[in-house]
Parts: C-alpha cells; sequence; structure tokens
C-alpha cells in the first residue's frame, strides 16, 4: 500500500532544519526524510488489536514539525522509525482480532492516538494510566510494540497517511452517524483544546468568573478550536485573540471570539488599548506590561508567543501552553515570577471535570462535536488525496498564502 512514511536520517534532518528555512521546496523534495513509498500492509500485533480503513487524516503542526525539523529533539527517544505519520484520524475498522470484543467491522472510528499501557498489553498499568494521563504514559518504550509516544509516530501501528493503521479497541471511539467525516477528522486536536480550556475552569481566578478576560495567541487550527472550546462549553467571557491572515480573523470573529489583532509589530499598542494595560520599555528587549487579561492561551509555541503570553497575562493571572513549542529561546522568565503567574502546559487530553461529571476528553468532545458540527466543518478547508502529499503539505506549511486552515489526505477512494 502507498504511504507517507518518515525515515530518520542525521544528514537530511539537518538540511531540512538549517535550508529548508531559506528553500521550503525541500521539505517535499528528494532530500527530504518524509517520502511517498509502498510497503506491506501492516499486520495485528496480538490477537486484542483491530485494522482501520483510513477515511480522512489531518496534517497536524507535529507532523509539519517533523517534517520541517523544527521540532524539539525531546520526543526523538520516544518514536521508531522508520514511521508512517498521520494520527488525526477518522476510518472504518477493516479487520478484528480474536481477541476483540465490542467493535464490528464497517464501525466508523476515530482514534485517540496515545500509545498507553493497555495499548502496549502491559499489566499493571503505570502511575500515568492509573489515573487516565494516557499520553504521558512510562512505559512508552516497552511492551508489545515499538517505542511511539503515539499513533503515527511508531513503527508498528502505522499512521492515518496511508490506507491502513493499526489500533488497539482503547484507542477507539464510534463516531454517530449526525458527524461527517470531516468534522470527525478534527475531533483529536478539538480534544486537544478542551483539555486546555478546561485547565482553566476553576472557581477561583480562572474563567469561570464571567469577569475574567482571555486572550488566544494564534489564529490557526487548535487557536481557533480554542475559541470554539470556549464558546461551547458556556463561556461568556470576553476573548481577544491575535490572528494573522484575514481568513482566520473571520473564522475567529464566527467562533465567538470578541475582538481580533493582528500579531504585527503594533500588537503590543493594540493590546493595551483594548485591555487598559500599561506599557513601559526597560532598557532592553520587548515592553513590559501593568495590567492584562487573566488567562492566555498560547497555541503556537514560539519563542515570540510565549513570552509575548507571560507579558500578556495580568499578575496572579494563568498561563496555558496548548501549542507545541520547538526549542524556545529568549523568553525572559521574570514575569512568571514577579507577577506570580500560574503557568500550566496542555497536552492532548485526558479524565476531565465537567458539570460534576468525570468524563474522557474524547467523549466529551465528541458530545460537543455533535453541537458544533456546521461550525467547525468550515476549518477543514484543504482536501488532497494521498499521492498530492507535496501540495498538500506545502498548502499546510503556507495557510496564508493558500487560505486554509486544517489540511486533510482523503483516503476514501
Amino acid at each position: 500500500m502507498e504511504a507517507v512514511q518518515y525515515t530518520k536520517s542525521i544528514p537530511r534532518y539537518l538540511a531540512m532544519r538549517y535550508l529548508g528555512k531559506r528553500w521550503r521546496s525541500l521539505y517535499t523534495s528528494p532530500f527530504s526524510c518524509t517520502r511517498l513509498v509502498d510497503i506491506p500492509e501492516p499486520q495485528l500485533p496480538t490477537p486484542e488489536w483491530v485494522k482501520v480503513e483510513t477515511r480522512l487524516s489531518g496534517i497536524c503542526g507535529s507532523d509539519l514539525a517533523t517534517i520541517t525539523a523544527k521540532g524539539s529533539p525531546y520526543f526523538s527517544p520516544f518514536t521508531s522509525t522508520p514511521f508512517v505519520l498521520g494520527h488525526e484520524i477518522v476510518g472504518d475498522i477493516a479487520e478484528i482480532g480474536d481477541a476483540v470484543d465490542g467493535f464490528g467491522v464497517g464501525a466508523r472510528v476515530v482514534i485517540e492516538p496515545a500509545l498507553s499501557c493497555k495499548v502496549r498489553g502491559i499489566s499493571p498499568a503505570c502511575h500515568q494510566c492509573r489515573n487516565f494521563r494516557f499520553a504521558n504514559c512510562e512505559n512508552i518504550t516497552s511492551g508489545d510494540i515499538s517505542e511511539g509516544i503515539q499513533t503515527g509516530y511508531c513503527r508498528d501501528t502505522g499512521g492515518g497517511w496511508s490506507r491502513y493503521v493499526l489500533a488497539h479497541p482503547s484507542q477507539l471511539h464510534l463516531v454517530p452517524d449526525g458527524i461527517s467525516d470531516e468534522a470527525a477528522v478534527l475531533l483529536e486536536p478539538f480534544a486537544c483544546a478542551l483539555h486546555g480550556v478546561l485547565k482553566a475552569r476553576h472557581p477561583v481566578g480562572g474563567i469561570c468568573n464571567p469577569d475574567s478576560s482571555i486572550c488566544v495567541i494564534g489564529g490557526g487550527t487548535m487557536g481557533l478550536l480554542t475559541v470554539a472550546a470556549l464558546r461551547v462549553l458556556g463561556q461568556r467571557n470576553r476573548i481577544i485573540i491575535f490572528a494573522k491572515y484575514p481568513h482566520q480573523q473571520r473564522l475567529a470573529r464566527e467562533l465567538g471570539a470578541d475582538d481580533v489583532l493582528s500579531p504585527n509589530r503594533d500588537r503590543y499598542a493594540a493590546f493595551c488599548e483594548l485591555t487598559g494595560a500599561v506599557s513601559h520599555q526597560p532598557e532592553l528587549g520587548q515592553q513590559v506590561l501593568v495590567g492584562g487579561v487573566d488567562v492566555t492561551f498560547d497555541c503556537i509555541g514560539s519563542s515570540v508567543t510565549i513570552d509575548d503570553a507571560l507579558r500578556f497575562t495580568r499578575a496572579g493571572g494563568k498561563v496555558i501552553l496548548v501549542g507545541m513549542p520547538g526549542i524556545p529561546k529568549n523568553i525572559d522568565w521574570t514575569s512568571i515570577w514577579y507577577k506570580q503567574l500560574k503557568v500550566e502546559g496542555a497536552y492532548t487530553y485526558g479524565l476531565e471535570t465537567y458539570n460534576g461529571e468525570q468524563v474522557h476528553t474524547f467523549i466529551l468532545g465528541m458530545r460537543l462535536l455533535e453541537k458544533m458540527e456546521s461550525h467547525l466543518r468550515p476549518l477543514v478547508s484543504a482536501i488532497f488525496p494521498l499521492q498530492d502529499y507535496k501540495r498538500a503539505i506545502q498548502t499546510a506549511l503556507n495557510t496564508g498564502k493558500t487560505v486554509t486552515v486544517k489540511t486533510v489526505f482523503d483516503l476514501r477512494n
């Protein structure tokens, strides 16, 4: 079967990291670590697994960070190459292992990509998995399959950028008939956004206070889904979002943002005008603000946006890091100490408390996705066949020029 596969190569990695900035075509050239290959169909590692035939699979920011070599090497010990990319997946069950109950061939499912102890056949489960933090499993280099933090980064599971991918039943979530493939493929990133938003819903100092103000940095998929998550959860707070491109700004307003700002060099002045924060210029470096918003969601994870998030948040406020960071540098951490900020990472999903109920993020996300179907479906704005992977990747890398948000591969034909 055809698949878009990533193969580890230090010379190619270095070429992407240091030359790709100047020649972006390198990312999909013969010099890339990523290419379209013909490989055998993946086989069930144990009778407890199933095979899923992919319908749609999204291109995520972490996929692009891998392809362009801009991501942190932090995760490199927790992957196994060559791996087929793609962890945002909706598909149909094509084959079921003899020990699998509760699912039938033909069922439409979304895959929760975290490769936990249960997925790996490890018992007793580690501390993280016992507490439903599957994405932080402590056994990601052990068990029935090779190293891998998620589907799409493990050589044994395959990934969504191919016809077939393997999954453990604990990773599967049935898709209701009322949800389209285009909306279902957004469940994984939507769950990530929900997880971040629910971290900020605390009775004291959080966004449960309707007078609290919110800033979202980033108008890409994660930023827009964060705005959507805030509104579908019933948050009436004022939301300010920094979105770079006109189509992102339009979608942000449609999803419920109150104020939309451009992340240009005048962003501090515009932010101060909206929030009443007072700007002070130190001898060196970026402006220092007194005042600001109560909660900031950084949905990009760059050095600039992390630094901005710390400066935009008022004393005693909260910063939620939703975007996947590369290797941040030139960040002044003084704000955390001086303003006594609460800074939290929001990685993937887990067990949430919502309206007095403990519920997994994916399950809650599926419920809310049904309500938001018509609002979220337009975010899937570029669909490509797998054979056109080069153009798909370049489209996802150039969302301003291509006027897109989420790019996906279509393997339904």
